[in-house]
């Protein structure tokens, strides 16, 4: 069994041809039933929440770091951050004064909703409050497991950074077509790599018509007004 997405992979006859994959349905279901529960947590909050997913090194937190200095103070915010482990992330954010809580998943390549629904309780506990505006969810680093698994999220945001390459939206459909956002991050380094945006937005409105795409850089500022307008225009 794969302890990471509750799997079993089963050898077909003839030994190693293949294999079919058995995804757990209670697991799921379990997951489902919890996500409803933190959605209708987070609503008595009145939090707007929203599930950050990319691979490692896209720049999700650097990303938050610098919504915090756009919303404050208009706006309040918390961050619940996902890990296999250390606190480094939720430090980075506290420094800012917005409250985070840590979430390390000893080894688990994404974040399921009961494990988020912990993490809703600490961070009320840990901010000293029960509203908020805004709850960002900064998933593990991976394109892959994350998308299977509802957290009881508003909306859902994937992130791909110009270093790593435009082709992702067709190489990870599954994580695009449950997307409500795309964000295309660190255009500052545009000059620098062979990343084509035509050919990233081509490939994901492909997977996903419906799909908003914002093109930013946290470091340069650069679409950063799109994103904090999305994310005001989410609150009206």
């Amino acid at each position: 069994m794969c302890d990471t997405c509750g799997c079993h992979a089963l050898g077909k006859e003839g030994g190693s041809s293949g294999f079919t994959v058995d995804v757990h349905r209670s697991l799921l279901e379990a997951n489902r039933k919890q996500a409803e529960g933190n959605r209708l947590h987070l609503e008595r909050l009145g939090a707007t929440a929203l599930n950050l997913i990319s691979s490692p090194g896209s720049g999700k937190t650097t990303l938050l770091e610098h919504t915090a200095d756009a919303l404050m103070p208009g706006f309040s915010m918390g961050v619940i951050e996902g890990d296999i482990e250390t606190e480094r992330d939720a430090e980075r954010i506290r420094k800012k004064g917005i409250p985070a809580v840590q979430l390390t998943t000893g080894g688990a390549c994404h974040l399921d909703a009961p494990l988020v629904h912990q993490g809703i309780h600490r961070l009320v506990e840990h901010a000293g409050r029960d509203n908020f505006d805004f709850v960002f969810i900064e998933n593990v680093g991976n394109l892959v497991c994350p998308s299977t698994f509802d957290l009881g999220e508003h909306r859902r945001i994937v992130l791909v950074s110009v270093p790593e390459g435009s082709d992702k939206p067709a190489k990870y459909p599954a994580t695009f077509e449950r997307a409500d956002l795309f964000l295309i991050t660190k255009t500052d380094l545009l000059p620098y790599f062979d990343f084509s945006l035509a050919e990233a937005r081509k490939e994901a409105l492909e997977v996903n018509p419906d799909l908003e795409i914002i093109e930013l850089s946290a470091v340069s500022g650069q679409g950063m007004a799109d994103w904090i307008a999305w994310l005001r225009n989410l609150r009206n």
